[in-house]
């Protein structure tokens, strides 16, 4: 019923390949299951599938089929805490089949596409909105891991060690929160998607909103300049903040380095030693 785009899957880790081979079986279940009728053509990010279809009850909705790894499998849970409330509302979810059925959203239309006054300022209720949302049993809890690399000084991984010696909320956080994941809707103007939920402290979420965008940015005051109406529209403390950008600043420098991914490596590196500055 599906064909998969060639490609989709490299990267996943062990056993993706045999995963992504199973995946027209596992849409055609999931279809079957839920009596659903594909609505669209397939598509695709790094790690799931969507597939647009149309309810029996004939209203619109997505099939998802992820592959599940520590990052993605608390999803349904996260969804399920959000209920809807300025998140993609999830109608129902098959474990076995790694299948979640979800509310359509406009998939064209993300934040990116938006002036960046507007994307920091729904972005920022958002936040607001989701300070109080405790995260479940179940949620992955934030654990430290800051490795040497020849390239990051010294003083860096260091200053980044000690971030996450402090202690910590348990929010629901969701570490993947950017521009790209906020799509329009019709329940509620933007609805986020595709959320990778911890239990931690919400200024955990601040890098992917500097890092996605950054070429829009003028230096270092432009970074701030962002920083600080991002904290302003979030009600976000900004000593914590900051801490929290230096720490995923230098992890992500690291993982870009080691995945040869320079030009972000590049951005990793000025924004760990923006956070840096006294």
């Amino acid at each position: 019923m599906i064909t998969v785009p060639e490609g989709f899957g490299e990267g996943l880790g062990d056993g993706a390949p045999a995963w992504v081979a199973t995946l027209p079986r596992l849409a055609t279940k999931a279809c079957s299951r839920w009596r659903l009728t594909p609505d669209g053509p397939l598509m695709n990010g790094f790690c799931a599938v969507v597939l647009p279809v149309r309810r029996a009850d004939g209203h619109p909705a997505v099939l998802k089929l992820t592959w599940v790894d520590r990052e993605t499998e608390h999803e349904p849970l996260a969804l399920r805490t959000y209920d809807g409330n300025g998140a993609v509302q999830l109608l129902d979810h098959d474990e076995e089949l790694g299948a979640l059925l979800l509310e359509r959203l406009d998939h064209t239309h993300s934040l990116l596409d938006e002036p960046i006054e507007t994307a920091v300022g729904v972005i920022g209720s958002l936040l607001r909105r989701h300070r109080h949302l405790e995260a479940p049993p179940g949620i992955h809890r934030f654990e430290s891991h800051v490795a040497d690399h020849p390239a990051v000084p010294r003083a860096l991984l260091d200053a980044a060690r000690e971030v996450a010696t402090r202690p910590m909320g348990t929010t629901l956080v969701n570490a993947d929160l950017h521009y790209e994941n906020v799509l329009r809707g019709d329940r509620e103007p933007w609805l986020m998607i595709d959320p990778k939920p911890l239990s931690g402290d919400r200024e955990r979420c601040v890098l992917p909103l500097l890092w996605n965008r950054f070429e829009e940015m003028d230096g270092p005051k432009g970074l701030t300049a962002r920083f600080l109406a991002l904290c302003d529209a979030g009600e976000l403390d900004v000593a914590k903040s900051r801490d929290w950008t230096l720490y995923r600043a230098v992890t992500n420098w690291i993982w870009c380095l080691e995945e040869d991914m320079r030009d972000q490596a590049v951005i990793c590196a000025e924004i760990a030693r923006w956070a840096a500055r006294p």
